[in-house]
């Protein structure tokens, strides 16, 4: 480098200190997630989309949420769900979705699976969880602060089993890896973000791809990878969920104003998945469709999983697609497409008419 030439780290340095950020004031944030879903699509092999179920799931999809006027709106009237637009309900939002995994059960008899019990309902699956967050709320025991997530100050690892306890002999699952992730998520909160959820919120500023971003770099139990085909893939459910549970929430007010919320895809999980196989959406090879109606576990990563997960974000942006040229003027969004299937999905499950069974996979990502 000649003298007349500038020292280039230096002047980036220099931009730092200033709160410059250069060349990349510009730069559109983007979390991978939908990039990576159409690799996985293009080169699997063991699930692909139908193209005529596709469209025909559009149509249907789009027909009942007008029926039903489905909206972001829809998340508050759920009964569990929080009604205050306050900072308590933005704590307890990221502490459901912080803890928002792997709920099924290998028990046959609906019964015996794990459940909560909370004014005078059981609960069982996702369900469970947000009834075990008020039921503790309402005994005194404020699991939402999130200063009570941090192992020397906060709650003991016996509080948390209670605050988890099952009205049926099968515990939460997975209950050591939620530990784990509270202690992870108290820890830096407290050491980056002066133990404030609102102060990570903040950083993002309004941004939703920003605040995944955040999420995932800062908080390792929220980083949902894989390795696809000899590359890194992401899906980053929780994370997005955090952002789409806020938007829906705050009504796209306060907390929950994202300018991009374009930007998050649907939620990687195991549900998604056997709706859209249902519709006629997805196509399984005879192995994975004999693995999956055997009941028999996915491991967690393998290439059957990543398929699963890939070709369901791609699925749904395909009908999110076909909704928008159908219906130019639709306020449309791969969050509402997931959440109104996620619902369908588990009226389905009530009233015993399940044509597919989920997929079975033990993870904490989903």
């Amino acid at each position: 480098m000649s003298d007349s030439e500038p020292d280039e780290e230096l002047l980036e340095l220099l931009r730092k200190s200033l709160g410059i950020n250069g060349g990349n004031a510009n730069k559109v944030p983007d979390t991978k997630v939908l990039k990576d879903a159409e690799y996985i699509y293009n080169h699997s092999i063991d699930v692909a989309l139908d193209t005529h179920g596709t469209k025909a799931a559009a149509s249907t999809i789009w027909q009942l949420m007008q029926e039903k006027e489905y909206s972001f709106k829809t998340w508050s009237e759920h009964s569990l769900h929080p009604k205050s637009k306050d900072e308590s309900t933005v704590n307890f939002i990221f502490l459901m979705d912080l803890l928002n995994f792997c709920f099924w059960s290998e028990q046959s008899d609906h019964t015996q699976r794990f459940a909560v019990e909370y004014q005078g309902c059981r609960y069982t699956g996702y369900w469970s969880l947000v009834a075990a967050i008020h039921r503790a709320l309402e005994e005194a025991i404020l699991i939402t602060t999130p200063s009570s997530w941090v192992e020397d100050t906060g709650y003991s690892d016996e509080v948390w089993r209670h605050v988890f306890r099952s009205a049926t002999a099968e515990p939460i699952p997975l209950l050591d890896e939620r530990i784990r992730c509270i202690r992870e998520a108290g820890r830096i909160l407290a050491a980056e973000f002066e133990a404030s959820v609102l102060k990570l919120i903040s950083e993002a500023n309004h941004s939703a791809a920003t605040l995944v971003n955040l999420l995932v770099s800062h908080l390792p139990c929220f980083n949902d990878t894989a390795i696809f085909e000899s590359r890194p893939v992401h899906f980053h459910k929780r994370a997005q969920i955090f952002v789409a549970d806020l938007w829906a929430c705050f009504e796209g007010q306060s907390f929950g104003s994202f300018h991009d919320m374009d930007k998050i895809t649907m939620f990687a999980d195991y549900r998604i998945p056997q709706m859209l196989h249902s519709l006629g959406c997805l196509r399984y090879s005879p192995s994975l469709e004999n693995q999956v109606r055997s009941l028999k576990e996915i491991e967690s990563g393998c290439s059957w999983e990543v398929q699963l997960r890939g070709c369901s974000i791609w699925c749904v942006e395909l009908i999110r697609g076909e909704i928008a040229r159908r219906h130019p003027k639709a306020e449309i969004n791969a969050v509402l497409i997931d959440f109104f299937l996620y619902d369908s999905m588990k009226e389905k499950e009530l009233e015993g008419t399940e044509t597919t069974p989920h997929h079975r996979t033990r993870s904490m990502w989903y």
